[in-house]
């Protein structure tokens, strides 16, 4: 049995934490365990374990974490309609927290002291990583390479050549292209002409999940979605999990160039980045969960749960998904659920979701009191003391404004 301490590494296969292998075990003697989590990111995985072992791992886990990741993250944040800066809907953001879960679950299975990443510096993911393992175990240490005072690369050349003096050659190139982030929810893009925000992005060379809406079908798509409180259950009749709603709600919202942004975000550590985003299947999913909604929750709740909807999008984007007021939050949108059962119809059509009905047992709609005629339960003269008793303080503030002239 090895008497070397142990550091659990998240690892993608990618060149910063293949470099990282040999770095860790030259640096600090660790044996290295590396730990690869699949939020249905789709990359390739094949050779992974190899490739580890051949820069001195000493064994490689690979979770498939996707219906985790759904049912337990991206669903409490489309049932809050959690969205950053008005635009972004969170989809690096909510698989961090999960993670770093999975690193702490590993690195106490095999008696780990330690845990690496290869989040930069600069990003709001070390931040999500180490928020989450400080949570979740705080005796653990913390290594970001990046910030450590004994990693002295700074470049991908030289990654590179610092891999091929330790006998590894790997088949990264030193190309530039865009820095990506993908998983079932959706994929970011970064670098290259989107560092000058006067640029516009080159969406042809950009796009992996779908197509700009003008290359989008001339005819349009109807869909209908079902959900039971607030779980979104099926697509054009079909029942699935929530994972597979995601991945079909993908392929539809991809083929009709639905939800693609280009945003500029404020970071949490303070500076702004630009960045393209593409989340299909998201945008289509929020906005149905929320045109069902719109038809069941009363007027007062839906004004305290978009405000709190704001909150909960502030946490995640932080990576304080492991705290009270998280939880707190997410208990109060839960209950708003309840009642969240019906059936939504709208139409695809070149990038747009366009509203095609909605029905619920629990709609609080009432044809009779909406219509213009007048029923027993509404009096047209009753607005009369209404509008008096509403407009009092600003009937009053004016007469004692007018009696100070």
């Amino acid at each position: 049995m090895s008497s070397k301490e142990k550091v659990v590494l998240a690892y993608s296969g990618g060149l910063d934490t293949t470099a990282i292998i040999p770095w860790l075990k030259e640096t600090y003697g660790y044996e290295v365990i590396c730990v690869c989590i699949d939020c249905g990111q789709e990359e390739e995985l094949d050779h992974l374990e190899e490739r580890a072992k051949s820069c001195g791992a000493e064994k490689l886990y690979i979770l498939d974490v996707t219906d985790e990741f759904a049912d337990e993250y991206i669903l409490p944040c489309v049932q809050a309609h959690a969205t950053y800066e008005n635009s972004y809907l969170l989809g690096t953001s909510m698989a961090r927290p999960l993670i770093a879960k999975k690193l702490v679950e590993i690195a106490k299975k095999e008696g780990a002291s330690a845990i690496c990443h290869g989040a930069t510096g600069k990003g709001n993911d070390q931040i999500r990583f180490e928020l989450g393992i400080k949570a979740l175990a705080p005796e653990i240490r913390i290594i970001a390479a990046w910030r450590d005072p004994n990693w002295k690369m700074d470049s991908r050349e030289s990654e590179i050549e610092y891999c091929r003096s330790h006998g590894i050659n790997l088949p990264f190139s030193a190309d530039s292209s865009y820095s990506r982030d993908r998983n079932l929810w959706h994929i970011s893009h970064e670098g290259l002409e989107l560092e000058d925000p006067s640029k516009e992005p080159n969406y042809k060379h950009i796009l992996v999940l779908g197509v700009r809406p003008e290359d989008a079908p001339d005819e349009s798509e109807y869909v209908s979605m079902t959900f039971e409180k607030g779980v979104p259950i099926s697509i054009n009749g079909k029942k699935m999990k929530i994972s597979d709603i995601i991945r079909e709600l993908n392929r539809l919202g991809g083929k009709h160039g639905i939800g693609i942004i280009d945003i500029v975000e404020n970071r949490v550590v303070g500076m702004k980045s630009r960045g393209v985003y593409e989340t299909p299947g998201g945008t289509i999913l929020y906005a149905a969960h929320e045109q069902l909604e719109e038809l069941i929750l009363d007027r007062e709740c839906m004004r305290v749960k978009k405000t709190l909807s704001d909150e909960f999008a502030q946490l995640v984007y932080e990576g304080k998904w492991f705290t009270p007021l998280r939880s707190a939050l997410q208990a109060f949108i839960e209950s708003t659920q309840e009642y969240v059962t019906g059936e939504v119809k709208f139409r695809l059509y070149k990038g747009n979701i366009i509203k095609a009905g909605e029905s619920s047992p629990y709609s609080l709609y009432s044809e009779s009191l909406a219509s213009f005629k007048t029923g027993d339960l509404y009096d047209h003269h009753d607005a009369e003391g209404f509008i008096t008793l509403f407009g009092l303080s600003t009937k009053v503030r004016a007469m004692k404004l007018k009696e100070a002239k």
